[in-house]
């Protein structure tokens, strides 16, 4: 018995959800009375720092197929890993890759799973695992009964957590399918944190009026150190890239701090921005929606706000 923990890796290198991961690893097996084990496919760079995060092993295979993401050959590795170190809890990041893994893993390992759970396993009557439902606004425990267990971390939802040490990366043997997915081109946004890992998102809508304004909300991230997103009616005019819309048709998100700037707040949009653990309104409108979900809001015009809360914040850091 033991917990394997996939540790996603992008370009050889580790992301924020891949210590997430390990942590939650690493707790669910302290609750267990069991390892955590962590596994690398392809490239990772700096293998040995998730010891650091709680894993007493890390496996590593480097098979150059597996640089490139093919669900199927790598549900072929993780279910073959866990096999050959006895884990009957398969830990994953609830990314895209995660999301496109965790069935044919249920399938193939006969595992009862769990998507987007946002606690850690409570193991003292079963094996319960807390997610949030009905588009963020309860939650809902779930008891996973079968010997094998799957489960889907939440972005942000697990504070990344050294209590260990590095560790010795071992390598382990695969018996790898042929991919049949060829792999012409991909295409990354480089240079700011992924949407998922934000902790500071400023967000905007309609309210902006057109595309050319959008600089004061940029200014106001770049002074933050913040993500910036928009509304999905800002995305489908072209006005901003669709990777960064956010809410039910979008991504969604969980940052400590959400800015929604000229949003009304359309149920669709709350659902995958309400897990946020700070939310701030900048609206005109005092009948917003919005308002009614917000933590802190301002009644204004936003051409007047934004640029001085981002005046603000600069005369803040300057001391």
């Amino acid at each position: 018995m033991a917990v394997l923990v996939f540790a996603e890796s992008q370009n050889g290198k580790f992301k924020k959800n891949a210590f997430e991961a390990v942590t939650y690893g690493a707790r669910t097996a302290k609750a267990m009375g069991t390892d955590c084990i962590a596994l690398c496919l392809g490239v990772a760079e700096g293998a040995d720092q998730l010891g650091l995060y709680g894993a007493s092993k890390v496996l590593h295979n480097g098979d150059e197929s597996l640089n490139k993401l093919d669900s199927q050959v790598y549900t072929a590795a993780i279910a073959q890993a866990a096999e050959k170190t006895g884990a009957n809890v398969v830990i994953l990041s609830h990314s895209s890759t995660g999301k496109s893994l965790l069935g044919r893993l249920a399938a193939r390992m006969d595992a009862g799973s769990v998507s987007g759970a946002n606690a850690v396993p409570v193991t003292d009557n079963g094996f319960k695992v807390k997610k949030g439902v009905f588009s963020g606004k309860a939650y809902a425990w779930y008891e996973i009964k079968s010997d094998n267990k799957l489960i889907s971390v939440m972005g942000n939802s697990i504070q990344p957590e050294q209590t260990g040490a590095e560790v010795g990366v071992e390598s382990i043997e695969l018996d790898l399918p042929a991919s049949k997915i060829t792999v012409k081109e991909v295409k990354r946004v480089e240079g700011t944190t992924p949407l998922p890992e934000a902790e500071l998102v400023v967000s905007a809508g309609r309210g902006m009026k057109a595309p050319e304004n959008w600089g004061i909300i940029e200014e106001l991230a770049d002074v933050l150190g913040a993500t910036t997103a928009c509304s999905r009616p800002v995305a489908d005019t072209g006005w901003r890239p669709h990777h960064e819309h956010v809410g039910q048709t979008g991504i969604a998100i969980r940052p400590n701090l959400y800015i929604a700037v000229g949003i009304s707040g359309a149920i669709q949009h709350l659902a995958g921005v309400n897990n946020s653990k700070v939310i701030v309104v900048i609206n005109k409108d005092p009948e917003a929606p919005f308002f009614k979900a917000a933590d802190y809001g301002v009644v204004a015009d936003l051409f007047d706000v934004v640029p001085k809360l981002t005046e603000a914040i600069k005369a803040l850091k300057a001391g």
